[in-house]
């Protein structure tokens, strides 16, 4: 059984209209990244209790604390950013979730091999934060950081080899890098994919697109998910924009759009949901 989850901050800053959207399309997770224009990270300790009581109360869980670890240049100070991971993995004990979502540093274009050593570095320190609280980093493959390709993203979890450290796979910001997602990125990435991020993109573009229309193979990848018995979470991050067909939606319309397109390559799979 596959659990739809998301970016609610796509649909708006205000929680309670986050939950109402997921809500009318019978989404009972979430992927906390922001609420009332703040970073989850910036949150107070009485704003986390309170978010968590509004979703308690109407009966949604967080599927991963979407924080922006590991977005910042390899050459930043990284005692600082160790301070947000702290609190990102605190959080995550919060909330009673086993997934922190991070990235791994931007890179000068081509030096990828010149700031290996200090991004596993980084990684591990991170990794060694994670273990102690029992909580699992997710890798997103992202472009211009180290992990952009499907290459990258398995130096960096066959180096660190933890249990703790695994991969968010998104077919879109492969798509964006020129990485065709399952025929090339999956192989390299099965063994260590614990999460799934929907959104899809066009190769020739970048532009992001309802599941299914663009390059981003989520056709094959639901196949290839459902024979190896996947029953983890989707988290739709569709960054979808008011543009062609979808001019004049307003941001809930195009979460809605999104939530939708995967639901209908679901069912074209066979594939169950909650």
């Amino acid at each position: 059984m596959i659990t739809l989850t998301g970016f609610a901050d796509e649909i708006s800053s205000e929680l309670d209209i986050q939950l109402d959207v997921l809500e009318s399309e019978q989404i009972h997770h979430l992927e906390l990244r922001s609420v009332w224009g703040k970073n989850v990270l910036q949150l107070t300790d009485d704003e986390a209790v309170k978010v968590k009581r509004i979703l308690e109360d109407r009966g949604f869980q967080v599927s991963s604390i979407g924080s922006p670890l590991g977005k910042i240049k390899i050459t930043d100070n990284f005692d600082l950013h160790l301070e947000e991971a702290r609190k990102a993995i605190w959080l995550a004990s919060f909330f009673q979730v086993s997934y922190v979502r991070i990235f791994s540093f931007y890179i000068p274009d081509g030096e990828h091999d010149r700031y290996r050593s200090e991004v596993l570095s980084r990684m591990q320190s991170l990794v060694h934060l994670a273990e102690r609280a029992g909580i699992v980093l997710l890798h997103e493959n992202e472009s211009h950081i180290y992990g952009d390709n499907g290459e990258r993203c398995r130096d960096l979890l066959q180096a660190i080899s933890s249990p703790y450290l695994r991969a968010a796979f998104d077919p879109a910001n492969f798509v964006q890098c020129k990485v065709s997602p399952v025929s090339e990125a999956y192989p390299l990435l099965d063994e260590y994919i614990s999460y799934i991020h929907i959104k899809d993109a066009v190769m020739e573009t970048g532009s992001v697109v309802p599941s299914g229309e663009g390059d981003g193979q989520l056709r094959q990848l639901l196949q290839v998910l459902k024979q190896k018995g996947y029953c983890g979470y989707m988290s739709l991050e569709p960054h979808l924009q008011a543009a062609g067909r979808l001019e004049g939606l307003s941001k809930p319309e195009l979460f809605i759009v999104a939530s939708r397109a995967i639901k209908l390559l679901l069912a074209e799979q066979n594939i169950p949901w909650s």
